[in-house]
């Protein structure tokens, strides 16, 4: 009997610890800045990179793309919905109707104000600037095996501008839209399932080098591919507006992005060492820092940890170690030709997510944006939590895994208050949390780029969603004007972020700062 008895006990406590203390999965913290209290003037290295980052189909007049296309059918099919949470209905583009088919094409019109938008960029600071080469635009119809002169005279063009506004081009290859053309159907296949796709693709790689690749030595080869393939086959917000069931299904797509990323890091450096120029090739994920929704529920915790295992790592790490392992499932798979095909680990960081499970249906779980109980947490527009940990978190994690250099080539808030406090705050704190994540965690952090230099069209989400340094004001012909958020950014890049400040910024907006 005291034999039984000490099994028992040992049993009740063992299941104790597993499913009741925040020991086991991703816990949910109780802070708000990581604690590791900032001691001195906040500084970054000669030749760190700061900047903005934007997307040719969020701010370039509409070129003939998928995105175009879906923009053109919310239109003409009067899809503007959101569901409870006020997010887009698949199929949807929020309040796509707020503006003129005419004005709404035009997104953030960069092709008429590129001069003034950058120029802007190089009077706050700015040393370098991301942008994407639109595949449609410099192939718009099918069939062709060479960019089209206009649209190689516009990248041209850009380019001119940055080399004139001492703007180091930080260039993406794939930044979600793709031609309308790739997604005819052949052999009953369309978009990145044809059978022809890397070889469509290897063209457009191929020609955005020829003509540029001299002036370019920083390459993102894919934006956010899980985002994509989530978003575009499983959550029917992005074209091709799918919702598979199953992750399987999609796994096919995630395969031909690897295979994609690779074939371009081994075209630009092929090209590169020809004439023995320097480049950087990656590739950047989006990240969030996902948290159990309640710490006391064992399964909320070991959801959190697996799901943030499936959205973020898995790719990272397939193309680490040229293997693709898919979480939750038996899917294992070398790609030859993938492993190590990265000079730096991109990162693209927004906010936290929460993960509540729903036993006993765990595949049900539940993602959270906000804690609904939670009155004080900071949100920004679209209801996502401001959480400058969780940054730490993703930069102190990929230094553990990879142990490269880091390009942060997103990282912002929507706001459309006027003053723009919050994003105001998001810029002091994060931009501390990164330079927390190289002093303490020695994150070999080398630029930052904010999201974005302009409100720009926010995908799915329309245009409410302001996330710019720069206002537009899409009914009064695109005027640009500039927030109290685009002055901060230029006072951190000159100045960093001096101790007596920091210690004022706390105090500013009531933040608690902790050790352990």
């Amino acid at each position: 009997m005291p034999a039984l008895l000490a099994v028992g006990i040992l049993l009740f406590v063992a299941i104790t610890v597993v499913f009741f203390l925040p020991v086991f999965g991703k816990p949910r913290k109780g802070y708000y800045l990581s604690p590791r209290p900032v001691q001195e003037d906040i500084t970054f290295p000669d030749g760190f990179l700061w900047g903005t980052a934007t997307a040719a189909q969020q701010i370039e007049n509409a070129q003939p793309s998928d995105w175009s296309r879906f923009m053109k059918a919310s239109i003409k099919g009067k899809k503007f919905g959101v569901n409870e949470k006020k997010e887009p209905l698949p199929g949807n583009i929020a309040h796509f109707d707020d503006y003129p088919e005419k004005v709404s094409l035009k997104t953030s019109d960069f092709d008429t104000y590129m001069e003034k938008d950058l120029e802007y960029a190089r009077k706050s600071g700015h040393n370098s600037f991301r942008f994407s080469f639109c595949w449609s635009r410099l192939f718009p119809k099918p069939g062709k095996t060479k960019a089209d002169p206009e649209g190689i005279k516009y990248y041209k063009k850009l380019i001119g501008l940055l080399e004139k506004n001492k703007l180091k081009p930080s260039a993406t290859l794939l930044h979600f839209s793709t031609p309308e053309w790739f997604w005819e159907e052949k052999n009953g296949k369309s978009g990145w399932e044809r059978e022809d796709a890397l070889e469509h693709w290897d063209i457009f790689v191929r020609e955005v080098v020829r003509h540029f690749g001299k002036d370019v030595s920083h390459w993102c080869t894919l934006n956010e591919p899980m985002v994509y393939v989530v978003n575009g086959y499983m959550a029917g917000l992005f074209p091709p507006n799918e919702q598979r069931r199953d992750v399987v299904e999609v796994i096919p797509i995630m395969e031909t992005l690897l295979k994609a990323h690779a074939s371009a890091y081994r075209i630009l450096h092929g090209d590169a060492a020809k004439s023995g120029r320097q480049i950087e090739v990656g590739y950047t994920k989006h990240t969030r820092e996902f948290e159990a929704y309640r710490n006391w529920n064992f399964f909320d915790r070991f959801l959190a940890y697996m799901v943030e295992k499936a959205f973020i790592w898995d790719f990272m790490d397939a193309v680490d170690t040229g293997i693709l392992k898919v979480t939750n499932t038996k899917y294992k798979k070398e790609i030859p030709g993938l492993k190590g095909t990265y000079d730096y680990v991109g990162i693209n960081y927004y906010s936290r997510f929460y993960v509540k499970s729903s036993f006993p249906e765990l595949a049900k779980y539940e993602i959270l944006m906000f804690d609904p109980k939670d009155p004080r947490e900071k949100k920004n527009d679209l209801n996502w939590a401001a959480y400058p940990n969780g940054f730490y978190e993703i930069l102190r994690k990929s230094k553990k895994k990879y142990n490269k250099p880091v390009y942060v080539l997103e990282n912002g808030t929507a706001d459309g208050e006027d003053p723009d406090v919050r994003r105001e705050e998001f810029l002091f704190t994060h931009i501390a949390e990164m330079y927390k994540a190289m002093a303490y965690e020695k994150v070999d952090v080398r630029g930052y780029f904010y999201w974005s230099l302009m409100d720009n069209f926010e995908w799915a989400e329309g245009f409410r969603p302001r996330f710019g340094l720069l206002n537009v004001d899409y009914a009064k012909k695109m005027k640009r004007t500039e927030r109290g958020g685009g002055r901060i950014f230029a006072d951190i890049i000159a100045h960093g972020i001096p101790y007596t400040k920091w210690k004022n910024v706390l105090e500013k907006y009531n933040i608690e700062e902790r050790e352990d």
